[in-house]
């Protein structure tokens, strides 16, 4: 099958919220649209979120991606389980999207490759993940958070940012260092001071859950540290690749810059989402899919 091509009106990489929002916008405009995942959504991640707007109970990640690609269903868009391993721009304007399974051709593609948070060197991180014990986004749930002791795991710039952020919805706050440097100038670790947040030396050695609280083992000392809510604050990998191989123009974090129709700096190629430089929202996220998927049919 790989020599085989397909003739489509556009090609979406990724199925999470951003990609599923277009398909269904760009299948309800009428056009032929492959939807191709390789299974990694950032989204799938959420435990449940309340920040999400329309879900007063809250919703979990994989419960709102289900809902997502239960409605593209309806419309014809099916995710295909498949890598891109590259996107080609031909002579002719159009795009060769090289998968595993086959090859696509489409008169445009859309990016919404997002991103993946760079997970702490602690073991059975992925389950503590999975079980709320640690988490990514205090703009989705710092609110959760309020009144409650917090710590932040990280260091250097984004960790002190960070920090002074979640300071905001709580006086108990403590940092938890990678290693025995925090990385930050004496300005920084004056201005941590005088906001009451506290400072422990990592690494980390263990998480666990007991039944009222997070329980946070360091290997510098035998103190038992524990909080209601972590949070991990070591950056991100953002999934440009495929666009920077084409050329197209990117921040220094390696996020996507577009215009105001989502447009990347290569003609026919969008991008929508946690891969565009931003706010990572998933409402932003459905939001750049409509505008992105209204301008694609626009050319069409």
């Amino acid at each position: 099958m790989k020599d085989t091509f397909e003739n489509v009106d556009c090609v979406i990489i990724g199925a999470g919220p951003a990609g599923l929002s277009a398909a269904i916008y760009l299948a309800r405009f009428r056009r032929s649209v492959r939807l191709i995942d390789a299974g990694n959504s950032r989204a799938a991640l959420i435990p449940l979120s309340y920040n999400y707007p329309g879900f007063p109970e809250g919703i979990s990640g994989t419960e709102l991606l289900q809902r997502l690609r239960e409605q593209a269903g309806h419309f014809g868009v099916h995710v295909i389980h498949d890598a891109v391993e590259r996107v080609e721009k031909q002579e002719d304007g159009n795009f060769l999207s090289h998968c595993s399974q086959g090859n696509l051709r489409s008169r445009m593609v859309l990016l919404a490759t997002g991103l993946k948070d760079i997970e702490p060197q602690i073991p059975a991180i992925r389950q503590a993940i999975a079980d709320g014990l640690v988490r990514y986004c205090p703009i989705c749930d710092g609110y959760e958070a309020a009144g409650k002791r917090v710590a932040v795991i990280g260091q250097g710039e984004k960790c002190f940012k960070e920090a002074l952020f979640i300071r905001h919805f709580t006086d108990d706050l403590t940092i938890i260092t990678l290693d025995e440097d925090l990385h930050l100038s004496d300005i920084q670790r004056q201005t941590l001071a005088e906001q009451g947040i506290k400072l422990v030396r990592g690494p980390i050695v263990r998480i666990h859950r007991t039944d009222k609280n997070i329980v946070v083992h360091c290997l510098q000392d035998t103190q038992i540290h524990d909080f209601d809510t972590v949070y991990s604050m070591l950056g991100v990998q953002v999934h440009s690749a495929l666009a920077q191989a084409l050329g197209a123009q990117d921040d220094k974090n390696g996020n996507l810059l577009v215009d105001a129709h989502l447009q990347t700096s290569v003609s026919g190629l969008y991008a929508a989402g946690d891969v565009v430089s931003g706010l990572d929202q998933i409402a932003v996220a459905t939001g750049h899919a409509a505008i992105a998927a209204t301008a694609i049919h626009n050319r069409l």
